[in-house]
């Protein structure tokens, strides 16, 4: 692990059994509040994407949001949304995608993807990689291509890399 990612390791908090027993908890709050944690974040996710060829970042609801846009400015890329079922004003394109517990549905707008785009996947999280394929076939589905995907922490033993294991896959920290 370089020097960022332990920095960054140890201002994330664990919070045992929540949210429920048995499960240990990652919390990013700790790490936001932090100036030199949250901006030492954003670059080594923009330091991730440097050397990918590709358009415009695309981060799901919520916390893809708060890594994804400013990775997008520093890299002077676009930024689009995906975001729950629901929330967006114009026409939208949408995937269900399995979860735990039932199902769940992400949109983006019709018109942020054109034929021949390239994107980059921003999110804090890769945990089973339900959220991100479904953006991904989203984002294919609709005429562009997934260059690459970026997470600020992966949980290893959930098997989301395997999930997308035909994608380009990087993660600042892992456990």
């Amino acid at each position: 692990m370089d020097e960022t990612a332990s920095s960054l390791k140890d201002k994330i908090r664990e919070i045992p059994d929540f949210p429920e027993k048995g499960i240990l908890f990652r919390d990013i709050t700790t790490l936001l509040k932090d100036p030199n944690g949250l901006a030492d974040s954003v670059e080594a996710i923009a330091k991730a994407l440097r050397d990918v060829d590709f358009d415009v970042v695309v981060g799901p609801e919520s916390r893809g949001f708060i890594f994804g846009m400013p990775a997008a400015y520093i890299l002077n890329k676009g930024f689009v949304p995906a975001r729950k079922s629901g929330k967006l004003p114009a026409e939208t394109v949408k995937k269900s995608y399995g979860l735990e517990y039932g199902r769940a549905m992400v949109e983006i707008h019709k018109d942020a993807i054109r034929g021949g785009q390239r994107f980059a996947l921003v999110d804090d999280l890769l945990a089973t990689g339900g959220t991100s394929r479904a953006i991904a076939e989203l984002i294919e589905e609709s005429g562009g291509e997934v260059a690459a995907m970026v997470f600020l922490i992966e949980l290893g033993g959930l098997g989301g890399r395997r999930l997308l294991e035909k994608y380009c896959v990087k993660s600042i920290v892992k456990y």
